[in-house]
């Protein structure tokens, strides 16, 4: 009888290359295949209907508050006097690395001008936030880039700071990777300078609203040809850095919003083209009171140089008097307040320039 020898079978490689083929694919799948957006779940979207209608009915009570000059009502996460506050709402899947940087902000300010509230991905290990953190972390849900998540997210920041503190007059979104450009002070007296006051005697959004970049209409139809009527009408659909500073009518709007939010929660076909978190506000409130925004941001962001959508990164070697300097510098008649996107690394030598640069208006 014939032996078949192993060493001369074409079965053993072409078994081995079978039985390797999962493991292959195991490293190659993220690379290859396209990240599967997280679906927003029914339980997760009941919890945030609840605090959006409690948000609501606080707004409507406080109202009929001032109208009747009856005194408001105190928070756990906030005190003080009723006077104009700034919300700054930290979305983040991450640890704040410019949490000094951020203490030296507001260490020249009182704690009767502004408020802090902390979205954070439950689902990242992320050490306790200390300092004047502390104790500013809100019940959070899970967040992916390029899905409907981080406009939950924001979304949430909104209306817990609006039930939170009926003084929080503007809500800013600021990102892990963001700096500040300027002092508090400067930023506070800029955003409630009365000379800013419309004919209507209601200050502006600070929220970038374009409608004419290239990718436009792929965008538009990321979640399938035309899904999006009859509700937005591609020469509604708008796009623009999700990172803004919005009045509290503006945030009321956004959280009092069904109309569009069914649309923009569904899930992308073409995830490549999918930025919903881009598109969803500058839309809504293009579509509902364009008069009332800037059409502009407060974050400068640098998109030379951008890797898969993410824009340019800063590193400690770009940092130095005269970057900030031209961060600051706007095509619009102010300057920027805030930028992005800084490595973690950055910390030091920002915190080097602190003083002598970055908070010396």
């Amino acid at each position: 009888m014939a032996i078949i020898s192993t060493s001369s079978s074409p079965l053993i490689p072409a078994l081995t290359l079978l039985l390797s083929l999962p493991i292959v694919f195991f490293f190659l799948a993220p690379r290859i295949l396209p990240t599967r957006q997280i679906s927003i779940s029914i339980p997760d979207e009941l919890d945030d209907l609840s605090l959006f209608h409690k948000a609501i009915a606080m707004d409507s009570a406080n109202f009929s508050r001032r109208t009747t000059r009856l005194p408001a009502a105190k928070s756990h996460l906030s005190t003080g006097l009723r006077r104009p506050k700034i919300a700054f709402l930290f979305l983040t899947n991450s640890q704040l690395h410019f949490a000094p940087l951020w203490e030296r902000f507001f260490s020249n300010a009182t704690v009767k001008h502004y408020n802090i509230y902390i979205h954070a991905d439950p689902y990242v290990k992320i050490p306790p936030f200390e300092g004047i953190f502390k104790g500013k972390l809100i019940p959070s849900k899970r967040t992916q880039r390029s899905s409907p998540t981080l406009i939950s997210a924001a979304r949430r920041l909104l209306a817990t700071a609006m039930l939170d503190d009926p003084s929080n007059a503007y809500f800013a979104l600021i990102s892990q990777h963001c700096i500040p450009l300027h002092s508090f002070n400067y930023l506070y007296n800029f955003l409630f300078d009365l000379g800013r006051l419309s004919r209507n005697l209601e200050f502006s959004s600070y929220i970038e609203i374009l409608d004419n970049e290239p990718t436009l209409w792929d965008r538009y139809n990321a979640r399938g040809k035309e899904l999006m009527l009859p509700e937005v009408k591609f020469d509604e659909f708008r796009v623009g850095s999700q990172f803004f500073v919005l009045t509290r009518k503006h945030s009321l709007m956004v959280i009092k919003d069904r109309k569009l939010w069914k649309k923009f929660k569904l899930p992308c076909l073409n995830v490549e083209s999918c930025y919903p978190e881009e598109h969803y506000f500058p839309t809504l409130l293009s579509m509902q009171d364009p008069n009332g925004c800037t059409q502009y941001t407060l974050t400068r962001v640098n998109w030379t140089d951008s890797v898969n959508g993410h824009p340019h990164t800063y590193h400690p070697p770009e940092l130095s008097t005269d970057l900030i300097y031209t961060l600051r510098e706007s095509s619009s008649s102010y300057t920027y307040m805030f930028a992005r996107k800084f490595s973690p690394d950055c910390l030091k030598p920002l915190m080097a320039i602190a003083d002598s640069v970055i908070f010396k208006d």
